[in-house]
Formats: C-alpha cells, structure tokens, sequence
C-alpha cells in the first residue's frame, strides 16, 4: 500500500519552530532520496529540503540554516525541523521522494503569522 503521511503543522509566530513528520511506504522509502516540497497559495510546488538513503542532506537557500531534515530508516520516516520560521514559510508542506512520485499525501499545513 502506498503512502505518504504529514503531520506535525499548525500555527506558529515568525521566529518560532515547528517539527514536520512524515511516515512513507516502503516502497517509496526504501533505498531512495525523500524530499520536502512545499505550496504556498498561488504558487507552484517547490522543493525545500532532501536527503539521500545515507543522509545527506541539500536546502534551497530560502531555508538553508533554518531547516533541518533528517530520517529514520527502519521507521520509514522523514523529519523536517523549522527554526526562526518566517512568513514568508506559509504553505502546505509534503513529502516524497526524489524525484517525486505521482502520488502524494494530504500534507500539512504550516502558517507563520508576522
């Protein structure tokens, strides 16, 4: 079965923090590249953070040194640590791999106010 399960959003003051997870299927999981990719209103899907199997990591420089992702293999899960969020961070923030699959989550919802 294929999945791909964001949580960990909500409402945060700019300078806040907030921790995304997301438990993905083995299938896309296992072995691959997992991403964040982020939609803010109006805009397209972007890619924010990625990581290899190994755990190397790469940031768009919009959130290099605020954002830190991480995973856990044997959990199939990858973690998404936010730090001096800004408001400009607004959007619905997913998960999957890279390059990403035709399906995703519902993802979640992360909203910055000023």
């Amino acid at each position: 079965q294929v999945q791909l399960v964001e949580s960990g959003g909500g409402l945060v003051q700019a300078g806040g923090s907030l921790r995304l997870s997301c438990v993905a299927s083995g299938t896309i999981f296992r072995y691959n590249p997992m991403a964040w990719y982020r939609q803010a209103p109006g805009k397209q899907r972007e890619l924010v953070a990625r990581i290899t199997w190994m755990g190397t990591t790469n940031y768009a420089d919009s959130v290099k040194g605020r954002f830190t992702m991480s995973r856990d293999n044997p959990r199939t899960t990858v973690y998404l640590q936010m730090n001096s969020l800004k408001p400009e961070d607004t959007a619905v923030y997913y998960c999957n791999r890279d390059p990403s699959t035709s399906f995703w989550g519902q993802g979640t919802q992360v909203t910055v106010s000023s």
